[in-house]
């Protein structure tokens, strides 16, 4: 009897032991957390200049949601068509159209004065933001939006480099809060009704 007793305790210790050992794998997987798109850190302070000439910060930002590009005004078509975009995709939005700002801030601070930005930013939406600044500032804030930006000079025909340029730049369009928060960003090549159609569920809910 007491054999017995041993025997069947050693198995029961070994299915434990076994048990033990597939324990782990048997465990649920954890559930995926939501990534939360605001607490990501693009945007900041800023100092840059206006069409009118006047200083601005990253207070104009706040009290209402803004659209933000980066881009040139020498650009051939991409930026076009961005602020483009843009500027339809808020048309779309009808009523609640006053309560998304359009914003264009330039790369290209040597040749992108504030008249020339002016020029440029009447061709699209009549709310649009153009803003420009020194070197040092559009690096800055370009910085602190992780835009990339990088000149990209021509060549004569004799190959050598000549002192015109293009910038090949992030062409993400950037979402911020009333708060002046990053919220998501739109890639290249996104169209109209993709912005629109976020905007309006973003808005529904505030």
């Amino acid at each position: 009897m007491a054999k017995r007793i041993l025997i069947a305790a050693l198995i029961l210790l070994s299915t434990l032991a076994v048990l033990l050992m597939y324990l782990p794998v048997m465990r649920p997987a954890p559930q995926s957390v939501p990534l939360q798109t605001n607490k990501v850190q693009i945007g900041g302070p800023f100092s840059l200049v206006n069409t009118r000439g006047e200083r601005v910060t990253e207070s104009i930002l706040k009290g209402h949601y803004s659209l933000v590009y980066f881009g040139f005004t020498y650009c051939p078509d991409i930026c076009s068509l961005a602020l483009q975009t843009i500027t339809d995709a808020i048309s779309g939005l009808e009523l609640n159209s006053t309560v998304v700002l359009p914003v264009f801030i330039s790369l290209d601070p040597e040749r992108d004065t504030a008249e020339v930005v002016a020029g440029y930013i009447e061709n699209f939406h009549p709310d649009f933001i153009g803003l420009t600044g020194t070197i040092v500032q559009i690096k800055t804030v370009a910085e602190q939006y992780r835009v990339y930006a990088k000149k990209s000079f021509f060549k004569d025909v004799d190959g050598n480099e000549t002192n015109n340029y293009t910038i090949d730049h992030t062409g993400f369009i950037y979402l911020m809060d009333p708060n002046g928060l990053y919220v998501d960003h739109f890639a290249d090549g996104v169209t109209t009704p993709e912005i629109t159609e976020r905007l309006k569920k973003i808005l529904a809910r505030s």
